[in-house]
């Protein structure tokens, strides 16, 4: 994908995925830099601008991801993950047919989900975390 930045009085106002208008002062190609993150360990955040080069960079800075931080997603996968088969079974109710939604397959996803979130919650590391995801 090509990228292009408007650049005025030294500073990017623009930045298009699309060529710009032909004839149109202060554009330039740009690339993007983004650096190599460690999974469920580091994530890319904001960017910055290096206009002095031929494309523009686009440099994308990194950070690291707090256990605190990585326990919230999982805990939010787990109960993604049950709404799913709710879900499922409450389609299975409203259809038209005389099917009835598997109510222990909910009982058992629930199950599931409060098991994960209690391992989820019991972890204070990384390590921890990646035995449970």
């Amino acid at each position: 994908m090509s990228l292009f930045v408007k650049i005025v009085n030294n500073e990017v106002k623009q930045v298009w995925d699309t060529q710009p208008p032909a004839g149109e002062s202060g554009w330039h190609s740009a690339v993007e830099v983004k650096p190599d993150v460690v999974e469920n360990r580091q994530a890319l955040d904001g960017h910055t601008f290096d206009i002095t080069t031929d494309p523009v960079q686009i440099v994308y800075a990194v950070r690291d991801i707090t256990v605190d931080e990585r326990k919230a997603g999982l805990i939010s996968l787990a109960k993604f993950e049950f709404q799913q088969v709710v879900n499922e079974q409450l389609q299975i109710e409203m259809d038209d047919t005389d099917t009835a939604g598997d109510l222990d397959a909910v009982s058992a996803a629930k199950a599931v989900k409060d098991a994960k979130i209690v391992a989820i919650n019991t972890a204070t590391t990384h390590e921890d975390l990646d035995v449970i995801s």
